[in-house]
């Protein structure tokens, strides 16, 4: 360990609860890790125990429902301890037990729903909120107001869940949530909450529900079993599904950071022992969940100032992985913890190998959501884009194969690197090869942009992966047919990935027009005024990257939409994305098609009619296509091989890693 970072594994303590380090877990919804009955299944053991062997030194399980009959939603979705306590109290014991075999500690956290904001695929009742509202989701869904007397059901069903969790062997619990818009928080918000009763009016008042809570929980359990709340210090709301930018100058409609710091005081009076801190709310979610967008460690300047207030542990979560920011952050009085969510989903080991010095093994979170929440937002179950393994640990490990084989891998891609890897762990003779000088693919270019670190220390994760496993690296090795069979593998992975679709517009041979990757690989090659042609995902950010480095961009999309709408990518992902094109000025117009193009720029036509526009490059982001062509001559001559990544078919970072684990898991 590095005496750097020493501050990092120095004990720290919520109420009496002593924790070893100030590495915590941050709660992220257990999708996919309970039963029927609302009990965790093997599943969730595994996922927790492992985290716990990885070194954190608190683990916050996501959400688990106090009751399922205000607010219904379908099971198994979410925990719920007081469905069946019996079964709660039994299974949630094995998984205290052996996380505390690890010196660890584990808090169970519970949740009075999510009111406005709760997905409909997962609501099985009527949709309830304080007072009423449409759903975020789907405004036909009507939310009706909760009765007074469902509220003080709520507050009972909390100090009942809470002994519960006490009985299985929890640490403590954490209170879900005066955060990220969900039902306590809006009952904390005046946006949200008209109510008239007890529960409404002045911030005490709509801190009500929240403050009778622990103080239920205290009187159940005795107040020295300590009660950590999940709490987001400011809103960011700019309006209704509306958030504000970091650099944004907008209105708050939600809670202010005067407000935020004002009603802590009063949740710490009541009897709160830590704040869990971030910032957002549904309407602005991409604060909750931050994409790569954001820079590392943005709630810092909220929970210094939050500490100025209150006398209890604060844990700042928002992307704090980096041991160099983190320890700053404790040094300089920014926060008392860390709060790590889907760092510990890429590597439950984090805590472990910054202990050990062993930063360049830990395998990077690319903030892509893509396995966590996008999942979950589909029905999924919680897991991992760069980590297959997460939330099914034990059923989808690594075993080593009976027979060993020779293993040939056909690019140096993301997909070829996880195939290789996989099959390099399972025993396998691994020979890659990459007609390339170095390792990586699409994601070389793809990671060019500032804000897309991670997708190279990914790159660089898996050269020491493949390096630490002894596997051959074959660069600028172009292979054919012949090569294959003079190589006589027995098994044989095609993942040569996928090239740029130029379309055929008059001009599009001319010196101005560059493809995407051309740019990202050598700024220098584009001039002042750029023309983007193609909205997608490689489109959008390459714009957002050229306009910030300065040039005036124009993206042009045949579509009615960019990026594909709302729902083809995890949607904070897309909403921040969208939200900085625009603040930045990156002109955008749909429905237009580019007619032709010419030294002067190019001639588009929009529903007006026929426009030209001024540029000095044109830039095509109009989609990849497969290169199969090996495959399909291989695939007449090799018994055993697979087709995989953008070779198979074009998607995104965790199809290709996904895909290639799947398959070289069974090799």
């Amino acid at each position: 360990m590095k005496e750097k970072y020493s501050n990092l594994f120095a004990p720290f303590s919520i109420g009496n609860c002593e924790i070893k380090n100030k590495f915590t877990m941050a709660p992220m919804g257990p999708a996919g890790l309970c039963e029927k009955d609302g009990a965790f299944n093997q599943k969730a053991i595994d996922y927790y125990v492992e985290r716990a062997k990885g070194g954190t030194g608190l683990i916050m399980t996501g959400i688990c429902y106090v009751e399922n009959e205000i607010e219904k939603c379908a099971m198994p979705s979410m925990p719920c301890p007081t469905l069946n306590p019996a079964n709660f109290i039994k299974t949630g014991r094995i998984m205290t037990e052996r996380v505390h075999a690890y010196d660890s500690k584990i808090f169970l956290q519970l949740t009075a729903g999510f009111g406005r904001v709760a997905l409909p695929i997962v609501l099985e009742g009527e949709a309830v909120a304080p007072s009423p509202i449409e759903n975020k989701w789907d405004p036909r869904i009507k939310c009706r107001e909760l009765t007074t007397k469902e509220v003080e059901a709520y507050v009972k069903k909390f100090a009942e869940a809470a002994m519960v969790a006490k009985m299985a062997g929890f640490d403590g619990v954490e209170i879900h949530a005066v955060h990220e818009g969900y039902l306590l928080d809006q009952f904390a918000i005046s946006l949200f909450n008209n109510r008239t009763d007890k529960y409404g009016g002045d911030l005490k008042g709509r801190l009500r529900f929240t403050t009778e809570i622990v103080e239920a929980i205290k009187n159940t359990c005795g107040e020295d079993f300590p009660v950590s709340l999940r709490y987001s210090v400011k809103s960011y709301i700019k309006g209704i599904n509306q958030g504000g930018l970091p650099d944004e100058d907008f209105k708050e409609l939600g809670r202010d950071l005067d407000e935020g710091l004002e009603a802590a005081k009063i949740l710490e009076e009541a009897g709160y022992d830590a704040f869990n801190a971030d910032a957002g709310t549904y309407d602005s979610w991409y604060w909750n969940h931050p994409p790569m967008y954001f820079e590392k460690g943005m709630y810092l300047h909220l929970t210094e100032e939050l500490k100025k207030v209150v006398n209890v542990p604060v844990l700042a979560a928002g992307r704090m992985e980096n041991p160099d920011l983190a320890s700053r952050a404790i040094e300089e009085g920014k926060t008392d913890a860390l709060s790590l969510g889907r760092a510990l989903l890429a590597d439950p080991y984090v805590p472990k190998k910054i202990r050990q010095n062993n930063l360049e093994d830990i395998r990077p979170c690319l903030s892509c959501h893509d396995g966590c929440m996008g999942r979950i937002g589909e029905g999924g179950n919680l897991s991992c884009a760069v980590n297959p393994s997460a939330g099914r640990e034990k059923v989808y490990g690594i075993e080593p194969a009976i027979n060993k084989k020779k293993v040939m891998i056909i690019g140096g891609g993301l997909a070829g690197m996880e195939a290789a890897r996989v099959c390099a762990i399972k025993g396998h003779n691994v020979n890659i090869y990459e007609k390339g000088y170095k390792l990586g693919g699409n994601i070389i270019p793809g990671g060019v942009p500032d804000f897309k670190e991670d997708d190279r220390a990914l790159v660089k994760w898996y050269e020491k992966q493949l390096t630490d496993l002894d596997i051959e690296i074959n660069l600028n090795a172009k292979v054919n047919k012949d090569i294959v069979l003079n190589e006589n593998p027995d098994t044989v992975i095609v993942a040569t990935g996928s090239t740029p679709i130029i379309l055929d517009i008059p001009g599009i041979n001319d010196n101005n027009v560059l493809t995407a990757s051309d740019v990202l690989l050598d700024e220098d090659k584009a001039g002042d005024e750029i023309i983007v042609i193609g909205a997608g995902l490689v489109g959008c950010e390459t714009a957002l990257w050229l306009r910030q480095k300065g040039k005036k961009v124009t993206v042009i999309e045949a579509s009615s939409e960019i990026l594909g709408g709302p729902h083809s990518m995890p949607f904070m992902n897309y909403d921040m994305l969208k939200d900085l094109l625009n603040y930045d000025g990156v002109d955008i117009k749909t429905n237009t098609t580019v007619k032709s193009i010419n030294n002067e720029g190019v001639l588009i036509e929009t529903k007006e009619g026929e426009i030209s526009l001024k540029a000095d490059t044109v830039v095509m982001a109009v989609g990849y296509k497969p290169q199969r062509e090996l495959y399909k001559e291989l695939e007449k001559e090799i018994g055993d091989v697979y087709l995989l990544g953008d070779a198979r078919k074009v998607k995104n970072i965790m199809h290709a890693i996904w895909d290639s684990y799947e398959v070289a898991r069974g090799i």
